[in-house]
């Protein structure tokens, strides 16, 4: 008789890079209402898992500098295990999500909880959340600034580089 596979629950946490100040601000500055700038990250494994301008990372779940998320999203579980999924990551790190292929708008800490949220579970991450960029740049205060947000690198501080040679370090 088979052992069944152990379920592991994956988590989205969402942080407001603004805290609070695009709600305030983005009526006036682009003339729509935006509830935040969002930061996420996967926790699975008893990790949170993250990307940046220095390629994935990871730390204690809320762990960063960020402190704890604004919102925790149930993406549901998964029988990936700890070491697949680590294998995973370190194949992602050496291709599509390495340090230098960040961008703000079209290739960031989103799209990487987006790509790891389909991985583990098969689901996505909620819209409003991979919406943003397309919502900002859909303003022309968006368009008029697009050329200096390109030009910004975030990498939350307080995580570990992740690669294959000191695993989760």
């Amino acid at each position: 008789m088979e052992e069944p596979l152990a379920l592991h629950p994956v988590k989205l946490y969402v942080y407001d890079l603004s805290k609070g100040m695009a709600r305030r601000l983005s009526p006036l500055m682009l003339g729509k209402q935006l509830d935040g700038i969002w930061h996420t990250s996967i926790i699975v494994h008893k990790d949170e898992f993250f990307y940046g301008s220095g390629g994935i990372s990871s730390c204690a779940p809320g762990g960063t500098l960020l402190g704890p998320p604004d919102s925790v999203v149930d993406l549901g579980n998964t029988e990936v295990t700890e070491e697949i999924f680590l294998e995973y990551l370190s194949s992602l790190g050496e291709s599509m999500f390495r340090g230098e292929s960040y961008n703000l708008f079209e290739h960031n800490c989103n799209t990487f909880s987006n790509e790891v949220a389909q991985f583990l579970t098969g689901r996505k991450i909620p819209s409003y959340i991979t919406d943003l960029p397309a919502e900002v740049l859909a303003t022309p205060f968006g368009q008029a600034l697009r050329p200096l947000l390109d030009s910004i690198q975030i990498q939350p501080p307080g995580g570990n580089t992740f690669s294959r040679h000191n695993g989760q370090s």
